[in-house]
């Protein structure tokens, strides 16, 4: 324990390295000094140390890990985020603030709460408002109906959905193990899912399909119908390409995005051109031409990572998110009812299974889709989502140290 808490301070002190050389860096990019740019990793700095040694202080058993990976994640995007636009770098400022109370609450509540019985039911109607919000209400950007325009702010429903899903998710397998019961709430998951590919956010119906998937065999090691689900989900993924236009179109870009490179497939050559300029050890901080790429901010900023930082940096941005998804799997296996444990895998499924789906696009692995990396990317809907999610872990967390402690002193041990 007291090893942990040493090296995730040493990790901690060279984020601090790390934001303040990056912004010193920035305030000189035009040849003017930018004042701005030093308050804004000053700033940032002052967040983060307050952050971690309030929550530890208050919350002793979080896991630290988890929190100084997340911290290292935003801090990445919040550098690249203001060399593209430092107006965009400090509106993600101020949503990782609140952010940072929705882990709060998120871990509050999770600390507090067993299985919230029936007021999963609640949560259940509530998923199905949010998405049926984005088909009713939202505007159409790239294809698909997502946002809400709420005054001078938009709003992306089905991330917020994603916490009450999780949670439902995690009650009802973790409640019945026998396929009839679980038929219910099996056909309000297809049916979240068909409100989504409905509005044509394929991005976000994969990640609830796979979720739900995942957390289904974690609950109930019910490998056939598990393989019954994927070639569902495959036969849904095949009908969409044939009814939307704009699948289609991706999925051609996918197989030679060369054909078309100064139209439909313009976004995707210029993410592999910006991947390759950058080589192994990138062009330097502020030395490419991350502009040229289309939603550079959003969708591609795993590509201006690895054009101005290296693959080097890409390849290590995955490996913390390889870390996140171990640490998160520790959490869940100490856990110490099935609830908690499907909680946690299911949180730490999402954010993975966002990052493998966002990354694989960028590189070609598989066809894009338009949602954000985890942390890094720019969107408040989105940034305050995946806090929620980490704060739900560290609930999880917390209760595990504060249940290890216990059983150490009834044994009378003492706790380091």
């Amino acid at each position: 324990m007291i090893y942990v808490r040493r090296s995730a301070s040493i990790v901690l002190f060279f984020i601090i390295l790390l934001v303040l050389s990056a912004f010193s860096l920035l305030s000189f990019r035009d040849g003017e000094f930018d004042l701005f740019a030093v308050l804004m990793g000053v700033g940032a700095c002052t967040v983060y140390l307050l952050l971690y040694n309030i929550l530890k202080s208050v919350f002793k058993h979080i896991d630290r890990y988890v929190l100084i990976i997340c911290i290292l994640l935003f801090s990445i995007g919040l550098i690249i985020q203001y060399r593209l636009n430092p107006q965009t770098a400090w509106k993600q400022f101020i949503w990782f603030c609140i952010g940072i109370v929705a882990l709060v609450i998120a871990l509050l509540v999770i600390k507090k709460a067993e299985t919230f019985g029936r007021l999963n039911f609640i949560f259940l109607l509530g998923t199905a408002f949010l998405l049926l919000l984005s088909l009713l209400f939202a505007r159409v950007i790239g294809g698909a109906k997502n946002w809400i325009q709420i005054g001078p702010f938009t709003v992306q429903p089905s991330e917020f959905a994603k916490l009450l899903f999780i949670i439902t998710a995690a009650y009802y397998f973790s409640k019945n193990k026998r396929m009839i019961p679980l038929i219910p709430y099996l056909l309000f998951s297809g049916v979240c899912i068909f409100i989504l590919v409905l509005s044509k956010d394929l991005g976000a119906a994969i990640l609830y399909a796979l979720t739900t998937l995942t957390m289904f065999f974690a609950g109930t090691g019910k490998a056939l119908w598990t393989l019954l689900g994927f070639g569902i989900l495959s036969g849904g993924a095949y009908a969409s390409y044939k009814l939307f236009p704009h699948v289609q179109t991706r999925v051609d870009i996918w197989r030679n995005p060369w054909v078309a490179e100064r139209t439909e497939g313009y976004q995707i050559v210029q993410g592999l051109m910006a991947i390759a300029s950058g080589s192994l050890l990138g062009m330097g901080l502020n030395l490419g031409s991350p502009l040229a790429i289309p939603a550079s901010h959003t969708d591609f900023i795993f590509a201006v990572i690895c054009e101005e930082f290296g693959i080097i940096i890409g390849i290590a941005v995955i490996a913390f998110y390889l870390l996140f998804i171990l640490r998160g799997a520790l959490i869940a296996l100490n856990a110490r009812t099935q609830f908690h444990q499907l909680l946690v895998f299911g949180c730490t499924a999402m954010l993975s299974l966002q990052c493998f789906v966002i990354i694989a696009g960028v590189i070609k692995m598989i066809p894009l889709t338009g949602i954000t990396l985890p942390f890094i990317s720019y969107g408040g809907s989105s940034m305050i989502s995946c806090m929620a999610l980490l704060g739900i872990i560290e609930g999880v967390a917390v209760k595990n140290g504060e249940m290890d402690e216990k059983e150490i002193k009834s044994i009378g041990g003492e706790v380091l």
